[in-house]
This record gives C-alpha cells, sequence and structure tokens, in this order.
C-alpha cells in the first residue's frame, strides 16, 4: 500500500505543469535525436545533460528519460522509411519494415512498430514497478562489502554474459579503470597519473568523456560514410492507425513473447541488440507466416520494437536498484544521477523515495505521450532525414562543444572531447564496444573506494566478502557469471568437433 501511494504521490509530481512540458520538449528532442544521423538515445542524452545542470533532479531525470522515450520511437521511422537503422537495434527493425514501405504500406508498419515500441517500454516498466522496490528490503544490509559485491557482479557479467569479444570487452573495461583512477585520490588524498597537469588533478569528467566519445566519434563515422538518404513518404491518418490496432490482437503471443524476452536481455548485460534480434528470430520461428518475413510481415516488425524497447527500458532497473546500468544511455542517466548528488543503488528507494516514484510514475506518462506525439509529427520528422548532413554534422558539433564547455567553463574539456571523439571513432573502427568503458568510469573509482574501506574495516583481511551470506552469494554470483560464456564457448566448441567426427564415420 506504502507503494502504491508513493507511486500516486509520483503521477502528482509529473503531472506538475512543468513537468508535463519538460516531457513533451523531450519526447520531441529524444525523436529528432532518433532521426538525425550522427546521433542516437545515448548520445543524445549525453549531449543534453549538461544542460539540466540548473534544474530540480526531478525534472531534469524526466527530461531525460523522455529524450530517450523519444530517441526510441525516432529509431523506427528511419528503419522504415529509409532502410537506415536509426539505433543498432533498429536493424531487425528494417528486415520487413523497409519491404512494407516498398509496398505503400509505410504507414501500418509506422503504426505497429511504435504501438510495439510503446508495449514493449510499459512492460519494462511495469516490471521497474513491482521488482525495484523489493531491493529496498535489503537497503540496510549493504556496507563497503556489499557494494563492492554488486560492483563485481556489474563488471563480471559484462564480461561473462557480454555479446561482443570478450578480450574487447577486459580491454574496453580495463581503459576505463585507468581513466577513472585519475585525479586526486579520495582516501589516501595522492595524486595519480596527473603528469604534473593541473587540469587533470580532478580527473577526467564524465559528461566530456561520454560526449565525445557518443556525440563527436558518431559524427566522424557519419562523415566518413557520406550517407546519401533515399526514402519513402508517410502519412498517417486516424483511419489507418485504428485499422492497424484492430489486427493487434491476433499477435498478441509474438508481443508477449517478445516483452519477455526484452525484459530478461534488459535486466541481464544481453541488451536491446540481442533481445530485438532474438524476439525476430522467435517470432519467425513460431509464425504461422514465418516463410514470409522479410517480405513485409507486419509480424516481423512488431517483434523486434517490443524486444528492444522492453529490454531498453528494463535496463534501467539495474541502474536503480543496485546501481548497475544495463546499457549505455542508462550509464549515462547514472552520471547524471551522481552529478545531481544522488546515488543509485538500494538506498535510493529509502532515501529518495519521491525522486523514484517521480520518475517511475513519468515513465507511464512519457510513454504515452511519445505515442501520440510520434504518430502526429511523422511527415514532419520523415523530412529532417532529407536535410543535407553538410549542415547537420556542424550543428550537432556545436551543441557537443557548447556542452562540453558549460560543465566547468573550461576550453581544456573542449580539447578533451575532441579528443575521446577520436577514440570513440577507433574503437568502434576497430569493433570495441564502448559501454563498458563508460561503466568502468564510471563505477571504477566507487568500486574501488568500496574495496578499499571493506579491507580498512577487517584489517586487511579477504574473509570480509564472504562475512555473510549476501556478500558471499553475490561474489558467488559475480564468479559464475564471469565464467559462464568461457564455458558455454568451450561445450559450443566440443560440440563442433563431434559433430565434424561423426559426419566422415556417417558418410563411411
Amino acid at each position: 500500500m506504502d507503494d502504491f501511494a508513493s507511486l500516486m504521490a509520483g503521477f502528482q509530481v509529473a503531472l506538475s505543469w512543468h513537468n508535463v512540458g519538460f516531457m513533451a520538449v523531450g519526447v520531441v528532442l529524444g525523436i529528432i535525436v532518433g532521426v538525425l544521423p550522427g546521433l542516437g538515445g545515448p548520445n543524445g542524452v549525453a549531449i543534453l545533460l549538461p544542460l539540466t545542470f540548473g534544474m530540480d533532479p526531478t525534472s531534469a531525470i524526466i527530461l531525460l528519460s523522455s529524450i530517450y522515450w523519444g530517441a526510441l520511437f525516432g529509431g523506427a521511422i528511419t528503419s522504415i522509411l529509409f532502410n537506415i537503422p536509426g539505433e543498432a537495434w533498429s536493424v531487425a527493425t528494417t528486415f520487413d519494415g523497409y519491404p512494407m514501405a516498398v509496398q505503400g504500406k509505410a504507414a501500418e508498419a509506422l503504426t505497429a512498430a511504435f504501438t510495439a515500441s510503446f508495449i514493449g517500454a510499459l512492460s519494462g516498466v511495469i516490471l521497474i514497478t513491482f521488482v525495484a522496490p523489493l531491493v529496498a528490503s535489503f537497503a540496510l544490509r549493504f556496507g563497503p562489502a556489499e557494494f563492492f559485491a554488486v560492483f563485481l557482479l556489474t563488471f563480471c557479467s559484462f564480461i561473462g554474459m557480454g555479446r561482443e569479444n570478450r578480450a574487447k570487452i577486459l580491454a574496453s573495461l580495463c581503459i576505463g579503470f585507468l581513466l577513472a583512477a585519475v585525479g586526486l585520490d579520495s582516501i589516501s588524498g595522492d595524486l595519480r597519473m596527473t603528469f604534473g597537469s593541473t587540469e587533470l588533478m580532478r580527473g577526467f569528467d564524465f559528461l566530456v568523456v561520454v560526449i565525445g566519445l557518443f556525440g563527436v566519434s558518431e559524427i566522424l563515422l557519419t562523415v566518413e560514410e557520406g550517407l546519401v538518404f533515399k526514402g519513402k513518404q508517410a502519412k498517417i491518418d486516424l483511419r489507418v492507425v485504428l485499422r492497424t490496432w484492430a489486427g493487434l490482437p491476433r499477435y498478441w503471443a509474438t508481443l508477449v513473447r517478445s516483452a519477455l524476452v526484452g525484459m530478461w536481455m534488459g535486466v541481464t548485460p544481453g541488451g536491446a541488440i540481442a533481445a530485438s534480434f532474438m524476439g525476430y528470430g522467435l517470432a519467425k520461428r513460431f509464425s504461422k507466416r514465418g516463410a514470409n518475413f522479410g517480405r513485409g510481415e507486419i509480424e516481423g516488425v512488431l517483434a523486434p520494437e517490443t524486444a528492444a524497447h522492453a529490454a531498453g527500458t528494463s535496463a534501467l532497473l539495474p541502474m536503480l536498484a543496485l546501481g548497475i546500468p544495463g546499457s549505455a544511455t542508462a550509464a549515462v542517466l547514472l552520471g547524471g544521477l551522481l552529478v545531481w548528488g544522488l546515488q543509485p543503488g538500494p538506498l535510493l528507494f529509502v532515501e529518495q523515495k519521491e525522486f523514484v516514484w517521480g520518475l517511475i510514475a513519468s515513465m507511464y506518462l512519457g510513454n504515452l505521450a511519445g505515442l501520440i506525439i510520434v504518430l502526429a509529427t511523422v511527415p514532419l520528422f520523415a523530412a529532417i532525414m532529407r536535410v543535407p548532413f553538410s549542415y547537420v554534422a556542424p550543428v550537432i558539433l556545436i551543441v557537443c562543444a557548447i556542452g562540453a564547455y558549460t560543465i566547468s567553463n573550461s576550453i581544456f574539456d573542449i580539447w578533451l572531447m575532441l579528443g575521446f571523439g577520436i577514440v570513440g571513432y577507433v574503437f568502434k573502427k576497430l569493433d570495441y564496444p564502448l559501454a563498458p568503458l563508460v561503466l568502468a568510469l564510471v563505477l571504477g573509482d566507487r568500486a574501488e573506494d568500496s574495496f578499499r574501506q571493506a579491507l580498512l574495516g577487517s584489517g586487511g583481511s579477504l574473509n570480509v566478502f564472504a562475512a555473510n551470506g549476501l556478500v558471499g552469494t553475490l561474489v558467488v554470483l559475480a564468479l559464475l557469471l564471469l565464467l559462464w560464456g568461457p564455458v558455454m564457448d568451450l561445450i559450443g566448441a566440443a560440440r563442433g568437433r563431434g559433430r565434424r567426427q561423426e559426419k566422415p564415420a556417417e558418410v563411411g
């Protein structure tokens, strides 16, 4: 009952006139971010995060989360109308979305994509609503050892359960740890890796790094690729929307299955990309019209969009409840919470109850506002895609530079932003993941502080990490997740060798 009352109070906060305004502005900005080349959810949130510094934390997170919802919706527009995925998880949407547009069914495809996005995101918010408060019951049991175990669980899960090359994930994490260690040691007061530079005494600012890694690097990549946009026209009217909605109940199994897949992949480090492809693959396998997938099947649009948005929203659950970001955007939002003086994790539901429930309430309202706005403005945002990139890129770069400068009013931060833009460009060209680097940069110093505080309290004994059932369970689970991926790889390789050895015997 207390949680229900808190949620109702959260709705009252989210429905205040200025927060509703921030919600609408955020959704519109997010859709623009989603359809513009060189941007995307994590990039847009990172670039615009400095604009929220003077705002109330609840209003700020409502604005940023609405940008995220809008970007999720906007990515489908480019995938369906232009066959250009607005986000990496929108690739699977192009398989059937663009063929539908070619057949003159662009309005139906867009309506299906937006509605599936809403359903997927709503399922993720419902999961957060009911599961996150349960974590608060453990809040008072967390000390330095327990917090370090949670951070260890995060890092191990990224390595063991990640979809990218594990050596590259580990290398990215290590670089993030090195960046997090630069500056003044918060425990000993020593300067580390500053090389005599006074600018580096405060370390690498999280926002400067992510603006460069995401925003500037994407501009460099897009300029290199020299994209030329050719797309289909689309106009959505009420009859098309109602007709499409009337046909959706027949696909209820696909929607439910994709939502469950997305929620699982969001809470674990699988992510929205894996969720979208998994949702599409399962839909193709179990659908009666599976053979028609890839030729303009509406079910092939519903499945990946539902799964991807359920994963993208559910990724906020471990960020809020444990301080573990489940995606790149969640990592950026985690940094924003720290900037505003909020500590994500189990204690957040105890110490900042009004903020948490205001955020959860805004998730419901933001997704609904996003669905309405995006259905009404598709022709406008489709036209944005025809603006030459030579005009768009300088504007994005100027916004990035302003965002980096306003953090500390330092020209040095702009040079750092450009430097990390080059680093991000190299990472993407070499196919190194950026999310582990951002994760280590955000959590690295906190994990180190928790580790050292735990050892100081135990007199240097490592037994503190097995001193009670909670910390012991977290450490064991972390080690299991670390080993899970390599063990599965070995089992798969052994099975592959066994099949190759059986084939000659069968021929003989």
